[in-house]
């Protein structure tokens, strides 16, 4: 079959410019529309300068009314309730969508409206399929419209899935995570700059981040009742890279062996979770600029320590989003993201 064409909206941010650096060496799809608005006009390399010598088009402003004519599939890197509206007029033309905003992965209109503002097309919501491949890879399927995961709630589903699963938690969960600072985006902000997060690590959104009510929504249908979920993210001063520490009790005493076996057991066929052996624990540094989910723990009696380290910028957005569109098109879930992790 011919190439898929690809458009990427919003292609001049953290997430934009890495869907651009994964899709180029991706064999099946042709990119062949980059959106900026604040951008338009320029080259991609005049953005992200790393770009140069590749034969990609200009960045141009976003226009709805042509959109649908050029392209197969959209990824939509756009800010939250800016999507929604593209994502609209995709899907009414008969496109599908990938998108890496907030907009579609709240089932509760009222539930978004209280944490994002007010939602334009509600109808959608119903339709979107949660797009973390290692839950819903069957919906993902033949879904036209994917809410792409937050990079926070990825980190933490991942490492609670195989107890939610079971419904082996009990009582309060405490999610414990770090994140480097392209998490928060491109935009210049005065609290994002080199001198305020240098030589520094500061908790934020204590208990109020916006990506909670995404876990507890997720979290809620796999253990079949509210969960007791205390969220509380921290800004480390390095570029990308989450790690999570999630705290638990459990309803039955395990051994180390047997959790391991459990999380082995339950990812063993997922391409892109590592489960580490007892006795060791992840780091972003063995995960950075790769699509992998590294997950260790602790056990003690009935207690338990989960760590899990993804980089925010792969795992946590555009390589999940990749990975998602392989299984839309029913290719192998690894197309086009093979890299092993860099380091140092």
């Amino acid at each position: 079959m011919d190439s898929l064409k690809i458009g990427v909206i919003g292609a001049s941010g953290y997430t934009g410019g890495e869907l651009v650096r994964l899709l180029i060496n991706h064999p099946k799809v042709e990119i062949v529309l980059l959106s900026a608005d604040r951008q338009k006009g320029k080259f991609i390399e005049e953005v992200f300068p790393g770009f140069r010598g590749l034969r990609l088009p200009k960045l141009e402003p976003l226009d709805l009314s042509s959109l649908s004519q050029r392209v197969d599939l959209c990824f939509l890197a756009l800010p939250h309730k800016t999507s929604m509206e593209v994502a609209k007029v995709l899907i009414q033309d008969g496109k599908r969508v990938i998108d890496l905003s907030a907009d579609f992965r709240l089932k509760d209109a009222r539930l978004y409206e209280r944490w994002y503002g007010v939602h334009s097309c509600p109808e959608l919501l119903k339709e979107s399929v949660y797009g973390l491949p290692e839950l819903y890879r069957s919906k993902i399927r033949t879904a036209r419209l994917v809410a792409n995961p937050g990079c926070y709630p990825t980190s933490v589903l991942l490492g609670l899935l195989p107890l939610a699963e079971k419904r082996l938690i009990e009582g309060r969960i405490i999610a414990d995570s770090k994140s480097g600072v392209s998490g928060a985006g491109r935009s210049l902000r005065e609290d994002l700059m080199f001198t305020e997060v240098a030589e520094s690590f500061r908790a934020y959104q204590v208990l109020e981040h916006r990506h909670l009510p995404e876990m507890e929504q997720e979290l809620e249908n796999l253990l079949g009742e509210k969960p007791q979920l205390d969220f509380v993210p921290h800004l480390l001063p390095i570029n990308r890279g989450i790690l999570s520490t999630l705290y638990v009790n459990l309803k039955v005493r395990m051994s180390e062996k047997d959790l391991y076996e459990l999380y082995l057991e339950r990812f063993s066929e997922e391409p892109f979770v590592r489960v580490l052996e007892p006795g060791s624990f992840p780091s972003t540094s063995q995960v950075r600029g790769s699509n992998f989910c590294d997950i260790g723990f602790k056990v003690k009696e009935k207690r338990a320590v989960i760590i899990t380290a993804i980089d925010n910028l792969i795992k946590g957005a555009s390589g999940q989003a990749v990975q998602n569109l392989n299984i839309m098109m029913g290719w192998p879930e690894t197309t086009g993201l093979t890299s092993l992790p860099l380091f140092p």
